[in-house]
């Protein structure tokens, strides 16, 4: 493999949704090994023209229709994201906004009887990647990342409001806790002038005297706040917060721990 240097470099990382999608869809299919890809989805690339060492020429009739399914699918997916599950089984608290991306799936998308195809869309359209020990349930070890779209009344979290999050005193994180803020619509991070919109253990965080944290988002820093415990977000775009607990003890396993929901200032 080859590792370039991307340190100051801009680039653009995310899928495109025009016609461009489909041609880099074939890239990857003639780069790839065959196997890189199980034999039913490549019947269904083969089914739109696309199969590995072959022309890929739509019509212009299948062009457009292309065009509208790359269009249209994120939409779909964006809508399945925020309506949430009929059988609740993302949330991890009754009382609580948290949601668990995998929905209590395994790494691979595999529920109870079925490929939860619908979760895993859900899940790739704002990550890169997914892997066992985020999903394991070990203690002292894996990683934990419980999210949130809305704030404590049910509303979604919107960059134009102030917001506060307050984390009970030791999160159970033996390596590191952090808190993140991401665009909702594709899962970049939100691109402010404060550059990093995140917050985690090894930065110099205030502290109440109990050792709980409170932590503050929006477009402008709330007098009195420390800019340690401030993340600032786009007014006029929704975002979600992400708690990530590395090395996840076993209080978040038995819920005496649970942060607390993200509440709007006044």
């Amino acid at each position: 493999m080859m590792f370039p240097n991307g340190s100051g470099k801009h680039v653009n990382m995310m899928y495109p949704t025009d016609h461009t999608y489909w041609t880099r869809l074939k890239e990857f299919v003639d780069y790839e090994p065959v196997a890189a890809i199980d034999p039913e989805l490549r019947g269904v690339l083969a089914s739109i023209g696309i199969e590995k060492g072959k022309p890929f020429e739509p019509t212009a009739m299948q062009q457009k229709l292309l065009k509208k399914a790359v269009e249209t699918a994120p939409r779909m997916i964006m809508a399945l994201r925020q309506l949430g599950r009929p059988d609740g089984r993302n949330k991890y608290y009754p009382d609580r906004q948290y949601e668990n991306t995998w929905a209590a799936g395994t790494a691979e998308w595999l529920q109870d009887t079925y490929l939860d195809v619908n979760q895993r869309a859900c899940y790739f359209q704002i990550a890169y990647s997914s892997a066992p020990a985020m999903v394991m349930r070990t203690i002292g070890a894996g990683s934990k990342y419980p999210f949130t779209t809305r704030d404590a009344d049910g509303k979604f979290l919107d960059g134009s409001n102030g917001y506060k999050l307050h984390l009970p005193p030791h999160p159970p994180a033996a390596l590191f806790w952090a808190v993140t803020a991401y665009n909702i619509t594709d899962g970049t991070m939100t691109a402010t002038p404060q550059l990093m919109p995140s917050i985690n253990a090894y930065n110099n965080v205030a502290k109440n005297p109990d050792g709980s944290i409170d932590l503050y988002f929006g477009p402008a820093k709330p007098g009195g706040t420390p800019d340690s415990n401030w993340i600032q977000t786009v007014p006029g775009r929704n975002f979600l917060v992400a708690l990530r607990l590395y090395g996840t003890g076993v209080e978040f396993f038995d819920q005496t721990w649970k942060p607390d929901d993200v509440v709007k200032l006044n």
